[in-house]
């Protein structure tokens, strides 16, 4: 009696096709993340040693989610071997447009997505591994080109999964197609100029080599340290912390300042002092300030220190100096440093730093 049960058709289909796909199922959701991290450890020890920079944890926080996906379609395809569509539906066959087809190739697409998925999971590990080696070599060619590379597999990748899903799932005739790639490729290339110049932009920095990632660059109003390059665009961190993303064309057109190639680095500016100080405390000052950064251990020899003007309110004393390293952490550092000696130097003369002011005499009749 409890055998006959199984065998009760309900939609064309016994309760037992059911309890075999349901089961399934069941069986995916409880084993999935456990088989999943056995497939990632298998999978690990194909890349060998040359992921120990990294670390398995590292990987299996990658793979884990794709190749669990991906357990779960082929779980889902094996239980539903057992399911047949009702025949009181009348539904068409397979290769003609209608339900079945709907189903098929919109599973098949999701099944090459996961396995796809799991292959640029792959490539990110590739990539986690090669950054690893380039923090630790002195050469910033390889922090450059790595992300680059990366982005080249990952098209590459996606080029390829374009194919198979256009070829075998859609049964398109991909000769016919490139043919009329080729044909329409002109018209094309017009509409993405911008593109084509900003990809041609990105090998023209890679190869020409106007800056390098790490390096402080000024480009039009946007100063910070460069992170990325990549096929379209450089991004660029500025000091406030914000990304600023511009594209290649405007990086290798626009007047570019690599900061980052300079030796040393320029301080100018001018400090007014009151018009009570006199010429023996202006003389002295200015001394004591030009001794001062030529015997500072960050400066060069060039620096100078002058009393240029009258000003309106003050006695301007201009003061320039070189700092000797492009590093900006160095620059600041020494400009707070100068600032404070000067002021010292200014106390120690009896003088004081000039405000603007406003002298009124009253004259009384």
């Amino acid at each position: 009696m409890e055998t006959e049960f199984l065998f009760i058709e309900i939609l064309g289909n016994t309760i037992q096709d059911y309890a075999w796909f349901l089961g399934a199922i069941l069986v995916g959701f409880i084993f999935k993340k456990l088989i999943s991290k056995y497939l990632s450890h298998l999978l690990f020890k194909v890349v060998g040693k040359k992921g120990a920079e990294v670390g398995i944890d590292k990987f299996d926080a990658l793979l884990t989610k794709p190749i669990g996906f991906c357990i779960m379609l082929s779980i889902i395809y094996l239980g539903s071997s057992h399911i047949e569509y009702p025949s009181v539906w009348n539904l068409a066959p397979e290769n003609e447009v209608g339900l079945k087809m709907l189903i098929n190739k919109g599973y098949s697409l999701i099944y090459v997505y996961s396995i796809f998925w799991i292959i640029l999971k792959v490539i990110d590990f590739i990539g986690l591994i090669l950054n690893k080696r380039a923090e630790a070599t002195e050469n910033k060619m390889d922090d450059q080109l790595i992300p680059f590379i990366i982005e080249i597999a990952k098209i590459v990748t996606y080029i390829f999964a374009l194919v198979i899903v256009m070829g075998n799932i859609f049964e398109v005739n991909i000769t016919a197609l490139a043919t009329g790639l080729g044909i329409g490729g002109l018209a094309l290339a017009m509409a993405s100029k911008e593109s084509l110049e900003n990809l041609l932009g990105s090998f023209t920095i890679f190869f020409d080599q106007p800056f390098t990632v790490g390096d402080i660059v000024t480009v039009g109003s946007v100063t910070g340290i460069v992170e990325k390059v990549g096929f379209r665009s450089t991004r660029i961190r500025t000091f406030d912390k914000s990304l600023v993303t511009v594209p290649n064309k405007k990086m290798i057109d626009a007047e570019l300042d690599n900061l980052g190639l300079r030796p040393i680095r320029r301080v100018k500016f001018n400090i007014g002092l009151t018009y009570e100080t006199t010429p023996e405390q202006i003389k002295a000052i200015v001394t004591d300030i030009q001794e001062m950064i030529n015997l500072h251990e960050k400066t060069n020899q060039d620096g100078r220190v002058r009393f240029q003007e009258f000003g309106s309110s003050s006695l301007d004393i201009m003061v320039m100096y070189f700092v000797a390293s492009p590093k900006w952490e160095d620059l600041i550092n020494v400009k707070e440093d100068v600032n404070y000696k000067i002021m010292e130097i200014v106390k120690k003369h009896n003088s004081d730093f000039a405000f603007p002011s406003t002298t009124v005499y009253l004259q009384k009749n």
